[in-house]
């Protein structure tokens, strides 16, 4: 039974904190910051980019596609055929309709492979398609 007397009189010690709110709070912000980081894809191969003294950074979210010093094309840790490139790029564009097709070609690579890589990129719907280099004085 509840002594009414003590809690009237102001003797109770003990007091209890509700940190259910607390716990709520912690959860919202923790799916909040999971839906709006954004994840980096890598192409899944080492290239060693040319340099670039009028390289610009971009920050917007891009669609990958490497091209190594023998010709091999990969795209999200995959070697792909030239000929399903248009395909992977089309899916690519599904998730991202604004998305920037960026092609890391090692500086020893044959421009004619990249010259068809940008075509099927092109045909594939891609409006942005840009080349990667690296940043003069900037490793990377």
């Amino acid at each position: 039974m509840i002594n009414f007397r003590k809690s009237f009189r102001g003797n109770s010690k003990t007091t209890d904190i509700n940190i259910t709110p607390l716990i709520d709070m912690v959860f919202i912000l923790l799916i909040f910051f999971v839906v709006t980081t954004s994840f980096v894809k890598e192409t899944g191969v080492d290239i060693n980019r040319p340099t670039a003294s009028t390289a610009v950074l971009k920050e917007k979210g891009a669609i990958l596609v490497a091209v190594n010093q023998s010709g091999q094309i990969f795209m999200e840790n995959k070697q792909i055929d030239i000929r399903s490139l248009r395909a992977h790029i089309e899916r690519s564009l599904s998730d991202i309709p604004e998305g920037t097709v960026v092609i890391i070609a090692d500086k020893v690579s044959y421009t004619g492979i990249i010259i068809r890589v940008m075509d099927q990129c092109r045909l594939a719907g891609a409006k942005k398609i840009s080349i990667a280099a690296s940043v003069a004085g900037i490793k990377g």
